[in-house]
């Protein structure tokens, strides 16, 4: 029994777990309290911010998947603290014990109220450098980084949710080496992580990126940016963060980089529109009008965990826009992962008309206005209530093989298909095997990251995305395809602002292998046998602790 408006009960459960205030709670209804408390006048507002008629049609486009806030939206939509907002961006802004308490202060307040955290370190001296104070010498970022990464571990974001975590240094720090390795776990780390992913390793609640700016100078054979690509292509990590011309100073990133601020104390505001829900360009041009009107009252609505975040975000009003569902809107067209002349005719009305029915708004409501308006998030949860593809990313797998634990010691399989990919395959006739998948276009990097630089043209601040590539040591990943895979990068970094890499299994255990579209229909439903705990390939062997 599917709930509500949900196209699957996997949607149904993310809702009830993650948003649902109690069992008779519907998505209905988290609709209406939502635009009511952004909008409206919940609980005695003085002030309506957005007319009736604009709230009932927003209210429309939520409860149709047309456009969804941000998940802290959803969460804290009629509770008593109004914590919207899924970020916040941090600097370390010099090397004293009093920033060091200062930063470790401002990123647990965050993180308490359920918000993510990114951090740039780069203004932190290098390991082993002189301390007049004390007579010792200091002790680079990487110590830091582990605090905060153990309370990240330690928090419970707002009760509801685990941390999320980034942390960036600029490519010239003196600290790199040791930076590009931090995340090179030993095999029983990564064994052991995936089968408890609350077994410790270095910087595990974090994701670590690399800051780029003009004096790179987009140099494929830097030896810096050489060992980077490497040690993505390896273990996916450092990722990528790309800070040119007049976005050099934008070195700050929230936890999944598509927000980006030279401020301190920055915050996110999210929300992304469905394309694979929306019919023609008209209703489009609508929900942009109202989507980017709401997240300007959500800059006036929002609470925040301390002073100096109120004053960014009044100086600043950043919103982040965003789009999902740019795959299946691909798909219904029968087109192949690339953008077409008519998504660029769509993406340009998202670049025009979210800057100005946002600004035209700010003049309504006599406020400054945004200093950006656009960025796109991975919407994970977001995009699964919606039943669509997340973020720009394509399919992952049309049909694949998922593991799971039964008792804590033995693994089961199961043959999967793609629930989105399900729907448009028997809705629009599409051929399984002629679909671009995550897996497919893994052995075709240069294809998904001129996808990406393409989008990017049309977001004025980032976009949160992953490049998949074939699992390190195969024919398509390997130490001789490093200074190809530098190349390919270094020439579209002009136009990409970001991204990280996710090589087939470099984290171990991963959950879900892509398999044939018959092979999963034949065996749909399955439950294969049991295997040890330690084989998790399902073929033998053992976790060798």
């Amino acid at each position: 029994m599917i709930y509500e408006r949900f196209k699957t009960g996997f949607a149904e459960r993310i809702f009830k777990q993650k948003y649902a205030q109690g069992p008779e709670d519907t998505w209905d209804a988290l609709s209406d309290r939502l635009v009511d408390d952004v909008c409206g006048t919940r609980k005695g507002r003085d002030r309506i911010l957005l007319s009736k008629s604009d709230q009932g049609q927003l209210a429309t486009y939520i409860k149709e998947f047309k456009f969804i806030p941000g998940g802290r939206y959803l969460y804290y939509a009629g509770r008593q603290f109004k914590a919207y907002n899924n970020c916040y961006l941090l600097r370390c802004e010099e090397d004293t014990r009093e920033e060091w308490a200062n930063v470790t202060w401002r990123a647990m307040n965050c993180l308490t109220t359920g918000g993510g955290i990114g951090i740039d370190y780069s203004r932190l001296r290098p390991k082993g450098k002189p301390l007049s104070r004390t007579g010792g010498t200091s002790s680079g970022p990487l110590p830091l980084m582990s605090a905060i990464n153990e309370i990240g571990r330690s928090v419970m974001q707002g009760g509801s949710r685990r941390s999320a975590i980034y942390a960036s240094l600029n490519w010239q720090h003196e600290d790199i080496p040791y930076f590009l390795k931090a995340k090179n776990w030993n095999e029983v780390t990564v064994q052991q992580k995936a089968l408890d992913f609350n077994y410790p390793g270095f910087l595990d609640m974090t994701n670590i990126s690399i800051n780029y700016d003009d004096a790179w100078g987009f140099d494929p054979s830097n030896p810096i940016f050489l060992e980077n690509c490497k040690q993505a292509m390896m273990t996916g990590e450092p990722g990528f963060s790309f800070n040119f011309g007049d976005k050099e100073n934008e070195t700050l990133r929230n936890a999944c980089t598509e927000v980006t601020s030279e401020d301190d104390s920055d915050v996110c505001n999210l929300g992304s529109i469905n394309l694979g829900n929306i019919n023609n360009i008209e209703e489009f041009l609508g929900v942009v009008t109202l989507a980017s009107k709401f997240l300007v009252c959500g800059t006036l609505r929002a609470d925040l965990p301390y002073e100096k975040v109120y004053k960014v975000r009044e100086k600043n009003r950043r919103l982040g826009l965003g789009l999902m569902g740019i795959h299946e809107w691909l798909l219904k067209r029968k087109s192949a992962y690339e953008v077409t002349p008519e998504l660029h005719t769509w993406l340009k009305v998202y670049k025009d008309e979210s800057e100005r029915a946002a600004n035209e708004h700010c003049e309504r409501l006599f406020i400054s206005k945004p200093v950006a308006y656009r960025a796109i998030a991975p919407t994970g949860s977001i995009g699964i209530l919606a039943g669509t593809t997340t973020g720009i990313e394509p399919l992952f797998a049309v049909a694949y093989k998922r593991r799971y634990l039964t008792d804590g010691t033995k693994w089961k399989f199961e043959h999967v298909v793609d629930s989105t990919a399900d729907l448009l395959i028997r809705e629009y006739g599409l051929n399984p095997d002629a679909i671009d998948t995550a897996y497919k276009l893994s052995h075709d990097y240069e294809r998904r990251i001129k996808f990406q630089a393409d989008i990017q043209d049309y977001v004025d601040m980032s976009i949160s995305s992953t490049i998949n590539l074939p699992s390190w040591g195969s024919k398509d990943n390997n130490e001789s395809k490093v200074e190809e895979f530098a190349r390919t990068l270094s020439n579209y970094a002009p136009r990409l602002r970001g991204f990280t890499c996710y090589p087939d299994g470099s984290r171990g255990g991963q959950p879900i292998t892509e398999i044939e579209y018959s092979e999963a229909m034949k065996h749909k439903g399955t439950v294969f046998e049991e295997h040890d705990i330690c084989d998790i390939s399902g073929k033998g062997g053992s976790c060798g602790v």
